[in-house]
């Protein structure tokens, strides 16, 4: 059974976990997944261990995530590499879910595409619901983002970091 380890980043939309594994790649660690801070049970429920007392006990890779996470969420333009994807369990998703999200990282910050398009993209016509279904579980937000895909009419679903609002109106990027 693996060992999962956990950490707390504080952010200013509360606390985000990141859960990863020891020793499973050549740099000691593969994220499991990270909780947002509105996840149900609340991330601090869940993970116990708060980034800043973690130290030097983290993984030099997952400190690195960590400290890029919390800047990201603090407003800064960060962009998550191939570097930082290779460091995702991804073989714990489904072969198809897999496809869909690094068909979803595929798409450059700054512009989004449909559910109906990452579908057709991945060889599967028609599997916009089950495109949108395999996003609503991603393991993985903020690095391999969800909103880059929206509604055919160009609406975004937001079920994240941001509450919908009355107010939230459809998207102004440009679709691909």
């Amino acid at each position: 059974m693996d060992d999962h380890s956990c950490v707390l980043v504080p952010s200013v939309f509360g606390d985000l976990g990141v859960v990863w594994t020891r020793g499973e790649t050549a740099g000691g660690a593969r994220v499991r997944r990270i909780l947002l801070p509105n996840e149900r049970p609340p991330t601090r429920c869940v993970v116990q261990v708060p980034f800043s007392d973690a130290g030097s006990s983290l993984p030099p890779a997952i400190a690195s995530l960590s400290e890029r996470l919390q800047r990201f969420l603090a407003g800064g333009v960060v962009e998550f590499g191939r570097g930082h994807l290779e460091l995702l369990a991804l073989d714990a998703c489904s072969a198809f879910q897999r496809r869909v999200l690094l068909a979803e990282y595929g798409i450059p910050r700054g512009w989004v595409s449909t559910y109906g398009r990452v579908a057709k993209h991945i060889g599967c016509p028609g599997g916009a619901r089950a495109v949108g279904n395999a996003l609503a579980r991603n393991p993985f937000p903020i690095i391999i983002p969800c909103h880059r895909a929206v509604r055919a009419d160009g609406c975004q679903h937001r079920y994240n970091i941001v509450p919908k609002t009355p107010t939230e109106k459809c998207t102004t990027q440009t679709t691909r």
